[in-house]
């Protein structure tokens, strides 16, 4: 197994973050957030939890909680959503109108098995190589241990064309400190590990994919649009509300942020009061 993992400090540019990718698939930024940030983070996504059922198949973990239609649910990552350098090397894999997939919060709790290693980008049928279709982030909210259930990743594996991962690849584990981002390609094989602690582990995933794919999650109806009105214009696109030039996206031949303050509906080609 590899041990040398590819990390950066705070200052990394979205440049370094995209030789990263573009040569191992992954990249993990130290301690991103701020104590203050991320205890705030932590402390809402608690809250939301206590709602929230354990897994309904392997998959998902029987033991795992799993924070769906996330921004209809917390206010404190919609700055992560849209932070500079995530944009930045998003913009840059997917291109400038790339949306939001499948933000997710998870929690892996004591005793969950690992995960299979999977290809997020799977979704869509498309024979590889194919370009780049989906970028992840995962955001650790707690240490992230070999124990507790750190995502295993195997570098190199996007640029594979195998269905399965190769027997005997080398794989690294994303161990990183509390406040740290993983960026990693949705082509690359990876899984969440196993919680052998007594503790859960808490990270959330904002996962983007290319604008002219369709979103895992309809962030349209998933989001209220009460809440989405609250929303930066930059954070609404990401949740659908945009275009994917010329016009992939629009509502009855109009933008669909027409309709974020517009709230009523179109019939037969009119604005219906």
């Amino acid at each position: 197994m590899i041990t040398e993992l590819r990390r950066f400090n705070t200052d990394v540019t979205v440049d370094a973050v995209v030789a990263a990718l573009s040569e191992d698939g992954y990249a993990i930024i130290d301690r991103y957030l701020s104590a203050d940030d991320l205890a705030a983070r932590k402390n809402d996504l608690e809250r939301v939890l206590r709602s929230v059922p354990t897994g309904r198949n392997d998959f998902e973990g029987f033991s795992t909680q799993r924070i769906y239609a996330f921004f209809a649910k917390t206010r404190t990552f919609d700055a992560q959503a849209i932070d500079s350098l995530v944009l930045g090397v998003a913009e840059r894999v997917l291109g400038p109108a790339c949306i939001l997939s499948a933000p997710t919060g998870i929690c892996i709790g004591p005793g969950e098995t690992a995960q299979n290693l999977h290809r997020d980008d799977v979704v869509y049928p498309l024979p590889r190589p194919h370009p780049e279709l989906v970028l992840n982030t995962m955001w650790a909210l707690d240490d992230f241990t070999e124990e507790n259930g750190a995502t295993h990743v195997v570098p190199g594996s996007h640029r594979w064309t195998d269905s399965s991962p190769r027997e005997g690849a080398e794989q690294v584990r994303a161990v990183a400190p509390a406040g740290s981002v993983m960026f990693f390609l949705g082509s690359v094989f990876h899984g969440g590990g196993a919680n052998t602690t007594r503790k859960p582990r808490l990270g959330v995933i904002i996962e983007y994919c290319a604008g002219w794919l369709r979103a895992q999650e309809n962030h349209v109806l998933g989001v209220p649009r009460d809440i989405v009105r609250e929303l930066p214009e930059r954070l609404q696109e990401l949740l659908g509300y945009g275009v994917f030039p010329p016009f992939l996206g629009n509502v009855d031949g109009r933008h669909p942020k027409k309709y974020v303050e517009d709230g009523r509906r179109v019939t037969d080609g009119v604005i219906a009061g």
